[in-house]
């Protein structure tokens, strides 16, 4: 090969490197705005749920939250929200989940999972392990036989 030819595929090479980091991300990128709109309509849900909660004593029904769900910005991004009213009580501490999500976002860069709305508003991404863990801490019989019903 002569010094033109190594010239061509070093810049071929180098070309193919910048476009396939570019290419990731812009992948990476999207996922981020996907995730930051999920985000910011939770905690316009969480901010709806405790306007009602401090109004009325106590969180609001599920058909509340249907139609409010359909007024959020940023709502497509949440994918199906799993709201838990039923099973939150006046024992229910602060940390308790009051709603989340599974829509996946997928990214090399974000490997959480599951978006998560407690009680007291905090709105946090976790994984799944640790989802999990929390979620099954915090069901009860009732709820962990109604809902393997639904799935």
């Amino acid at each position: 090969m002569n010094k033109q030819q190594k010239a061509i595929v070093s810049k071929l090479v180098t070309v193919a490197v910048v476009t396939s980091l570019a290419v990731v991300a812009m992948i990476n990128f999207r996922s981020w705005v996907n995730r930051s709109e999920a985000t910011r309509a939770m905690e316009r849900l969480g901010e709806e749920i405790l306007k009602y909660r401090q109004m009325h004593g106590i969180v609001p029904p599920e058909s509340h939250i249907t139609g409010l769900e359909k007024n959020l910005e940023g709502r497509l991004r949440l994918g199906k929200l799993h709201y838990r009213a039923l099973w939150i009580d006046s024992e229910s501490g602060p940390d308790e989940i009051l709603a989340y999500t599974t829509e996946r976002h997928h990214s090399l860069l974000f490997a959480k999972e599951f978006l998560v709305l407690r009680l007291n508003g905090e709105v946090k991404w976790m994984d799944k392990k640790q989802f999990e863990q929390l979620l099954a801490q915090q069901q009860s019989p009732a709820e962990i036989k109604m809902t393997e019903k639904l799935l």
